[in-house]
């Protein structure tokens, strides 16, 4: 399973908040820490937006913040909610044109195997993300200021 660009850089966009929920933070300091297009991250952040996953504010001290908690805000449901349109394989699509797709046992195999991701990912929240051990070193790369 190869998730999109635009689930990892929703990831990345909830991440950065969750490390910086106590002030409102602009794309444009996002795009700065991650090295990713700003035009890219207004529409990355459009549909968290729409999605209620963050806060926008508009005007001049403006900027974006998580809506919810991160210990609220769960990982599976995230990807989920972006990769709805992907499809794994062809045969799971409306347009599918594969002449074996009657006989074939792959759609059923990739099917479960596909849910199990997602269980896999229902276990884990933001808060997950940004507060271990591990991650004390993304804390501190991505809050160091530029």
């Amino acid at each position: 399973m190869n998730i999109s660009r635009f689930s990892d850089y929703s990831l990345r966009v909830l991440i950065y908040l969750s490390l910086n929920e106590d002030k409102l933070v602009t794309i444009k300091e996002i795009s700065d820490r991650y090295q990713i297009s700003k035009n890219h991250l207004m529409k990355v952040v459009h549909h968290l937006s729409l999605n209620e996953l963050i806060t926008s504010i508009r005007g001049k001290n403006g900027g974006i913040k998580l809506k919810q908690t991160s210990i609220d805000i769960n990982i599976g449901y995230v990807v989920r909610l972006i990769e709805k349109d992907s499809k794994l394989v062809e045969c799971f699509s409306q347009n599918n044109q594969c002449v074996i797709t009657s006989a074939c046992e792959l759609k059923f195999i990739f099917a479960q195997a596909l849910e199990q991701f997602y269980l896999h990912l229902d276990q884990y929240t933001l808060n997950d993300l940004v507060n271990n051990q591990h991650n004390k070193q993304l804390n501190q790369i991505l809050t160091i200021s530029i």
